[in-house]
Formats: structure tokens, C-alpha cells, sequence
């Protein structure tokens, strides 16, 4: 008797947990599917690879997209943040800045590089400090598809209203397989965030 109802009990928790993990990659699927773009203090532009200044494809796709925003008119000031490995001359939000202005047309003072942050949760948290510093208060955030849930998760929680405009191209939603894998990965990040408070990330940004 005491035996069946282990195992009923045991069969519970292993459905609840499996149901929790499939609710949880749903919402990534679903926000990535989404887009709230809306007038805000400031565009947001997530860090990615970078090699000696030059950002990686999946980085440019990012910075492209938050140009074409800042042209529209729904910020005056970009933000590009991330920090660089050892003995990286850039970091990932100069060399995020560096092409804004030399491809973009964007004039120096409306960028803002924040060069901290070795992955997504540590690059929110830099965030904090400058907006409480320069009174702003919401964010528009651009970063890749399947990412937006979790980097619009951790940048709320530095007390930022966040909105969310991720790129319909480029090489993060190229193909099926790697949406996909995007997915998996971030619904296990996002549930380590949840979980442990931690980033449940052991580098830099993607490239």
C-alpha cells in the first residue's frame, strides 16, 4: 500500500515537473513569436561575439535592427552592453558602439557603451546602476528571438520596464534546427534563473 503510493506520488512529481519544463519552453517560443515595440528612454542592444572590433554576424543583425529603431524614432540614445574576454582589446559593447557610429551614421553621443558583462544576467545587472543614475526608467531591448524572454526576465528584475523587439533574421533564427536548439537552451537557462538566481551561463555572449 505504502509502496503504490510512493510510486503515485513519485509518477506526480515526475508529470509536474515535465509539464513545468514544457510551460516554461512554450513561453520562450511564444514571446520570440512576439514583438511590443513601443517608444521607450532608451533602445537596448544585448553584446554577442566581437573580434578585434568587428562584431559577429549574429551581433551586427542585433545592431542593424536597433539602428532601424533608433531611425524610426522610438529612442534617442542606444545602449550597447557586454564586456570582453582576457586579452580582447574591444569589448563587446565599444565594438557594438564602434560599428553604430562608423556603419550607422549615428552620432557618438547618442550611444552609450556599458563594457561589463560576461553573459546576460551580469550584463542586467550593469544595467541598473545606469539608469538609476541617469533617471531612466523603460527600455526597448533587442536581442535574438528565442533570447527574449529570459533577457527581458533578468533586466526587469534590475527595476526596468522592458520591452521587447527581437530581429526577424539573421543566423540565430537561420534554420529550424537551430530555433530550436535556441529554445531548448534558453528554457534551461530560464529555468536556472529561476531556480538557482544564477545565469546558468559559462561565457561570453553567442557569436
Amino acid at each position: 500500500m505504502i509502496g503504490k503510493l510512493f510510486v503515485r506520488l513519485g509518477a506526480g512529481l515526475l508529470l509536474g515537473s515535465v509539464l513545468g519544463v514544457l510551460a516554461v519552453a512554450y513561453s520562450v517560443w511564444k514571446v520570440a513569436r512576439e514583438t511590443d515595440d513601443q517608444p521607450a528612454d532608451v533602445i537596448i542592444v544585448l553584446g554577442a561575439a566581437q573580434y578585434n572590433g568587428e562584431p559577429s554576424a549574429v551581433f551586427q543583425w542585433r545592431l542593424q535592427h536597433a539602428l532601424d529603431l533608433w531611425r524610426d524614432g522610438y529612442a534617442d540614445t542606444i545602449v550597447t552592453v557586454g564586456g570582453n574576454r582576457a586579452g580582447d582589446q574591444f569589448t563587446e559593447a565599444s565594438a557594438g558602439k564602434k560599428w553604430l557610429v562608423e556603419q550607422g551614421d549615428v552620432p557618438e553621443s547618442a550611444v552609450l557603451a556599458v563594457e561589463s558583462g560576461s553573459n546576460t544576467l551580469t550584463s542586467a545587472e550593469a544595467l541598473g546602476p545606469v539608469f538609476a543614475d541617469r533617471g531612466w526608467n523603460d527600455a526597448l531591448v533587442v536581442t535574438d528571438p528565442p533570447h527574449i524572454l529570459r533577457a527581458k526576465t533578468m533586466i526587469a528584475d534590475q527595476g526596468i520596464v522592458v520591452y521587447g523587439s527581437p530581429p526577424r533574421a539573421g543566423p540565430a533564427v537561420q534554420t529550424r534546427r537551430t530555433q530550436l536548439e535556441y529554445i531548448v537552451r534558453e528554457t534551461g537557462a530560464l529555468l536556472y534563473y529561476g531556480v538557482l538566481g544564477d545565469s546558468g551561463e559559462s561565457g561570453m555572449s553567442i557569436s
